[in-house]
């Protein structure tokens, strides 16, 4: 079985932060999002990796990921082009996939519990598709599958307006060769995109029988800035202290911190985890660092009170003021304006930002 990584789509959701550089590289607790795919896929066993790629970000994927072999991973990369939805996406892989079986993962995804049970289910059984899917409060904004007692799935509905369940399609699937006849005989729908839902159905209505996985654990769409900070909430919940850089005396540090080994937390900093903290950052000292907070590499943190909130890295952030639920852009410097008249705020805003102040 092989695995392709989708990659390709712009990441319009997340703009400013994806004006230079493709969503799929946000990190989530220090870690690119596309690294927990590819950690999930070889976790299930998954080794030979083709990933998606578009028109924007190829370049930052490539030099993140390379040949895979850093991951225990043998990388292809497949490019797209301009996205027209799921299904023209796993066209591209056709001659990558060959005759084999594969898992497609939306490489914005983030799992808690992976996909090796989906993989084994699939392979279990004689299937012509396989699809991860969870319960939610709003199945009206979702793909949606009719599933039979067994778990075989009986029909597919995109964002019905009255649901047959509240199981909805979350990313992940895995398919036999035969989806790629299935995409052939696709018609572009009213978003003028090939769906992979679509591609579902003709495969029901060929005959083939269709599994399907019900996600117990937490999963989440890292496509808006919010979706970012409740990831990294979760993921920074189930990680380990490891504090593994400098702790000056006086520094306070309490929780589940992961400190890396070039980072420091000078003496009068306050940091309450969980937290993260990569390479080459410096708390220094009046700062105050709080839960859920990730702090990339190279960042200097002078004085503020900072929550709940994602630095991407290479930023200095030296105001006294409090910063709560808020997602940070690389190369970004946020400062006090003490002593600036007229009394207001000056701010930089990027096309389709969104401030409260």
């Amino acid at each position: 079985m092989k695995g392709v990584i989708l990659s390709g789509g712009t990441g319009t959701r997340l703009r400013p932060i994806t004006h230079t550089g493709p969503k799929q590289l946000v990190p989530v607790a220090n870690k690119p999002v596309l690294e927990y795919a590819i950690e999930d896929l070889k976790e299930a066993g998954i080794t030979e990796i083709g990933i998606i790629l578009g028109n924007v970000g190829r370049e930052e994927i490539q030099n993140l990921v390379g040949d895979g072999s850093k991951y225990g991973v043998d990388v292809t990369y497949i490019v797209q082009g301009n996205p027209l939805g799921l299904a023209h996406a796993a066209g591209c892989a056709r001659e990558f996939v060959g005759d084999d079986d594969f898992v497609m993962y939306l490489g914005d995804n983030i799992l808690n519990q992976g996909i090796s049970e989906l993989v084994e289910s699939f392979k279990a059984g004689d299937y012509g598709a396989g699809i991860s899917l969870q319960h939610v409060d709003n199945p009206q904004q979702f793909g949606i599958a009719d599933v039979d007692v067994d778990g075989n799935v009986e029909g597919l509905v995109e964002k019905p307006d009255d649901p047959p369940s509240d199981l909805a399609l979350i990313g992940i699937y895995v398919f036999s060769p035969a989806v790629f006849d299935a995409i052939d005989r696709l018609e572009p729908s009213w978003r003028g995109e090939l769906e992979i839902t679509d591609a579902i159905q003709l495969l029901l209505e060929d005959g083939y029988k269709i599994d399907s996985h019900v996600v117990e654990g937490w999963w989440k769409d890292t496509g808006k800035p919010g979706d970012i900070l409740e990831a990294n909430r979760l993921v920074l919940e189930s990680q380990k202290r490891s504090l593994d850089g400098t702790v000056e005396e006086g520094a306070e540090v309490n929780g589940r911190v992961q400190l890396a080994r070039s980072a420091t937390i000078e003496s009068g900093a306050v940091v309450r985890g969980p937290v993260s903290i990569a390479d080459d950052v410096t708390i220094e000292d009046g700062s105050y660092v709080g839960p859920y907070t990730s702090i990339g590499e190279n960042t200097r943190i002078a004085g503020p009170h900072i929550e709940n909130t994602v630095i991407v890295g290479e930023s200095e952030v030296t105001t006294n003021g409090r910063i709560i639920d808020s997602l940070i852009g690389r190369a970004a410097q946020v400062e006090s304006a003490e002593g600036m008249l007229p009394e207001g705020r000056r701010m930089v805003v990027g096309e389709n930002s969104q401030l409260h102040l």
